[in-house]
């Protein structure tokens, strides 16, 4: 909790210019805080002069670490299909527990998914752990968090993982803060401390100017979120074996809990970026959002998908679900065209990872010519039309 110690406070206003989330206001010459708007960052502790703000916090409670063992994965499924993300993730946590040398388990939620356990073991894991219940036949929030959550407290692993897909971002969470340990979501890389055995998690921070690497040296299970298409997954084995464990979990829950009432897929012809082997990608050299449809018409022509820089989604030219970077999606398609893009940093370390990067730039300098495996240096609006008419040309 924050306290403002009144025999100190002078209403200086300092701690006021000091707060990013216009929290604190000055009354009478004494500092008040909002609660509901603080975030207990501690910028407002460090701004006064007179000691007259301080932050108490709960010490925590001692976890004893030599007792959680092992690498889970959250194998997420949605009508007997394994995401695409699981694979990826266990061929990195397969390498983080060989380092650790630890045991890798997936962690398979779901009804009549038996089938999907052999296919886990293929791709890396030592063991599944299995619920296979009625109640999870849909996804719903509430059921999956008490699912996993009762797993963790029994059997205790060091790391869980899970990916950053709508699903992992809509339960894990509530896992995290039930279990009371800390959770880095959306991260692009992961490793082990050599020193201390705690697992580094690295995400884009302020905007994707940054990227944070964030350890949990004090609570366990150690767990993040991961994105999509940032790993490779390793060769399936199917000679693999391994250990096929069933759990059941009670589902008492407290009344209130949601409803499935039913799926409706989205009604889109757009490829998914995250899936595409072909992306054509437009930047601030498009100069206008009508100059999307060059874009849409490639990408037509290779069955590919449109992506975009930030600038040209700060700019209103193309929606946000098409941005590409660290703070949009992260890309690993066969070919990479980037058209009008001059290849800031946010923008490479979400589309680096490409098999083959193409590079469509009027300005010779631009950096995305260093990412590049190929590179033309020209007017996009000159370039892609005739690319596109040759293509065609080729297909028919």
């Amino acid at each position: 909790m924050i306290e403002v110690i009144s025999e100190k406070c002078v209403g200086c206003g300092l701690c006021v210019k000091a707060c990013a989330y216009e929290a604190i206001t000055v009354t009478d010459k004494l500092a008040e805080i909002d609660i509901d708007k603080c975030t207990l960052c501690g910028a407002c502790v460090q701004a006064c002069p007179f000691e007259a703000i301080i932050i108490r916090r709960k010490a925590a409670e001692h976890v004893d670490k030599e007792l959680y063992k092992g690498i889970w994965v959250y194998a997420e499924q949605r009508d007997g299909v394994i995401a695409p993300v699981v694979f990826e993730l266990l061929g990195k946590a397969r390498e983080l527990a060989d380092d650790m040398e630890a045991e890798l388990s997936a962690v398979l939620l779901g009804h009549e998914i038996q089938h999907l356990t052999n296919e886990l073991i293929a791709f890396g894991a030592d063991q599944v752990i299995v619920v296979d219940d009625p109640a999870l036949r849909h996804f719903r929030d509430e059921m999956y968090a008490k699912a996993l959550g009762t797993l963790i407290e029994k059997h205790k692993p060091a790391v869980v993982l899970a990916g950053a897909t709508v699903i992992g971002r809509s339960f894990v969470p509530r896992v995290a803060v039930d279990i009371h340990t800390g959770l880095t979501a959306d991260c692009t890389g992961l490793g082990i401390d050599p020193e201390t055995g705690n697992l580094q998690q690295t995400r884009p921070a302020f905007g994707g100017n940054i990227m944070a690497t964030i350890l949990t040296p004090n609570h366990r299970p150690q767990m993040a979120t991961v994105r999509h298409r940032v790993f490779d997954p390793i060769t399936r084995d199917d000679s693999r074996s391994g250990i096929v464990l069933e759990e059941a979990v009670n589902f008492d829950l407290d009344e209130g809990m949601t409803q499935w009432l039913g799926f409706e897929k989205e009604k889109t012809t757009l490829v998914n970026l995250s899936e595409a082997n072909i992306i054509v990608s437009g930047g601030r050299g498009l100069k206008d959002a009508k100059n999307f449809s060059l874009l849409e018409e490639l990408a037509e022509a290779v069955d590919g998908a449109v992506g975009a820089s930030r600038a040209a989604v700060d700019a209103e030219w193309i929606p946000y679900a098409h941005q590409v970077g660290q703070t949009g999606k992260t890309v690993k398609p066969n070919i990479y065209i980037a058209c009008g893009i001059s290849g800031a940093i946010q923008h490479l370390a979400g589309m680096s990872s490409s098999d083959y990067i193409i590079a469509i730039n009027k300005d010779p300098d631009a950096p995305i010519f260093k990412a590049a495996d190929l590179g033309i240096v020209g007017d996009l609006f000159e370039i892609v039309p005739k690319l596109t008419k040759r293509i065609k040309e080729i297909r028919k």
